[in-house]
């Protein structure tokens, strides 16, 4: 069992999300960062849809009640076992009674612990993934107890460590796709759209990242469709808005981009201000 002595700005237990709900309007959630995620389940030798921690900005403190192996993937949010810095990429074995903390950010914004076997949280609709008016919590609270699936863990077992590359955590580019109402846009507005810096807003969690700069909007309104993660809506307004793993189902604004799962990894990994560019993947 592990507890939590400091939730940390947003921590919450996801696994790959949330599937063949979206037509009940449920959200499909999970993790943001796919490929930091996946890292750290292998690490540990987890399936891939084994639940663990994401955390954002800043970690939890955590204390460990029995022996453990973990791995932490993703930002660089500077891990400490008992007040001494530890390795990231790496499985690591971690005696019972030991203390899990986190300092600075120096990159990126979404890191993620995985634990040999797994979160053991109840199942809802066939994820463990959190979800406010899905689960019973939506982010880890200071007291919380987290079970484990059982796992045979020893220091001799676990010696793991990948050599990951990171330049993802840096990149300004968005690979995307044509959205459906990509070509209701005037030649202006798509170049303009394909061509310029757009700003992260202060805007932006698990449901959405806001732009900063506006496009012009003269299109008319769409029918209310269907939207998945990835999806890049034109609000009357002009404003950009990115849709992320916990939107919405249905939307009525133009869908005039689709990001690539890669590029929506990218985007996890800013913070407001950090700039993008959107890539044209033809």
């Amino acid at each position: 069992m592990v507890e939590v002595l400091q939730a940390g700005f947003y921590t919450s237990i996801q696994d790959l999300g949330r599937f063949n709900t979206q037509h009940y309007g449920v959200p499909l959630s999970g993790v943001m960062d796919v490929r930091a995620a996946a890292i750290a389940n292998n690490l540990v030798g987890n399936k891939a849809n084994a639940a663990l921690l994401e955390m954002t900005m800043t970690g939890p403190k955590l204390q460990f009640n029995e022996d453990a192996a973990i791995a932490i993937t993703g930002a660089h949010l500077t891990p400490f076992i008992n007040g001494k810095e530890t390795s990231r990429n790496k499985c690591i074995y971690i005696n019972k009674g030991s203390i899990l903390s986190f300092g600075v950010s120096k990159l990126g914004v979404r890191g993620y612990i995985a634990i040999k076997g797994g979160f053991k949280t109840k199942k809802v609709l066939g994820s463990r993934s959190m979800y406010k008016a899905v689960t019973p919590i939506c982010i880890l609270k200071k007291g919380t107890l987290l079970q484990i699936h059982p796992s045979e863990a020893s220091p001799a077992d676990f010696f793991s460590k990948l050599k990951v590359k990171e330049q993802y955590l840096k990149s300004e580019f968005l690979e995307v796709y044509k959205g459906p109402e990509f070509d209701c846009l005037s030649a202006f507005e798509k170049e303009k759209l394909l061509k310029n810096r757009f700003t992260i807003s202060k805007n932006n969690s698990r449901m959405g990242y806001q732009l900063l700069e506006p496009l012009q909007n003269d299109l008319t309104p769409i029918i209310t469709s269907p939207v998945l993660p990835g999806t890049v809506q034109l609000t009357p307004s002009g404003t950009l808005i990115v849709l992320m793993q916990d939107c919405q189902t249905t939307g009525g604004y133009p869908r005039v981009l689709l990001l690539t799962p890669q590029a929506i990894t990218v985007l996890s990994q800013k913070k407001m201000n950090d700039s993008v560019f959107f890539k044209l993947n033809e």
